[in-house]
């Protein structure tokens, strides 16, 4: 065991250093005022006061939330299907297609995100079609439709590989023991499929809702900075503004509702997994009864 340790070692220095540090210096700077240095600064929470105080600043962080609530909403809907289309397939059939929906993802999402400004733009091929059912003057590109596209589209195979995972792992026997017992497919689903997927569906929807939230690039590629999200407003205060206190108390502010979200989420995530193993114990003593 001790050697063990010794090997994580690297690992955990690495992971103080990348991920420990970079927060506590975020904190602390949050709690500066400005121009004040590291080792000599005072103390302050005029950041927070600033930011929960300034009506503009709170539309922009529900905004936020919105949008990313709407992604989420959507990758689950067009990722629950999918996924669970892929899952009924044969095993080569499923990593062909798994294949398929990862292939993007090899090309970098910036690269991604400005392939669909070509496609949005003006005159457009996505415009072009749309100009065949005579829709043709409708504004694509800049708005929160480009916004939500382009989101849903980079985020989307997170939602797939983590719903097909719990699917891909789920004993089929017990498919088969619920026809068994006269369930048609669609009470198969409601009351054993649906249930035993759930912990992808938690996963999912934590990796499409949490970069979701944070994004900076998507919105100012297809937004156009006409659509202006808490990421943008992180970045502006950092790049363009220059006020690092601010910048990095809004990153704190974030960084909190993402672990509460994350709380939540796991707390659903463990309820349910009490349900199920309630469930289990009762029949076990039913079957022990009979």
């Amino acid at each position: 065991m001790k050697r063990f340790s010794k090997l994580a070692l690297p690992y955990v220095v690495w992971a103080a250093l990348m991920l420990v540090l970079p927060m506590l210096l975020i904190a602390l700077y949050s709690v500066m005022e400005q121009g004040n240095s590291i080792i000599s600064f005072s103390f302050t929470l005029d950041h927070y006061v600033k930011f929960f105080t300034d009506p503009d600043f709170l539309l922009i962080l529900w905004r936020s939330i919105a949008i990313a609530v709407k992604t989420t909403l959507i990758c689950l809907l067009l990722g629950y299907p999918a996924a669970y289309f892929i899952s009924k397939c044969s095993e080569k059939a499923q990593n062909v297609l798994i294949l398929c929906i990862t292939l993007p993802m090899w090309i970098n999402m910036l690269v991604r995100t400005y392939a669909w400004i070509g496609i949005l733009s003006e005159g457009g091929i996505l415009q072009r079609i749309l100009g065949l059912f005579g829709l043709g003057d409708m504004e694509l590109l800049y708005t929160e439709g480009s916004v939500l596209l382009g989101m849903v589209y980079n985020f989307l195979p997170f939602m797939i590989l983590q719903v097909h995972t719990s699917l891909t792992k789920m004993d089929h026997s017990l498919l088969e023991a619920s026809a068994d017992l006269g369930a048609n497919p669609v009470q198969t689903f409601r009351r054993v499929t649906l249930p035993l997927s759930l912990p992808g569906v938690i996963n999912g929807i934590t990796l499409v809702f949490l970069p979701a939230v944070s994004s900076f690039f998507i919105p100012k590629l297809l937004g156009g900075g006409q659509y202006f999200l808490i990421g943008n407003m992180i970045e502006n205060q950092f790049i363009t503004v220059g006020e690092w206190n601010f910048g990095s108390a809004i990153s704190m502010i974030i960084a909190v509702i993402m672990m509460l979200l994350m709380m939540a989420v796991r707390r659903i995530e463990q309820h349910n997994q009490g349900i199920r193993k309630a469930g289990m114990r009762a029949r076990g003593g039913k079957e022990a009864q009979l």
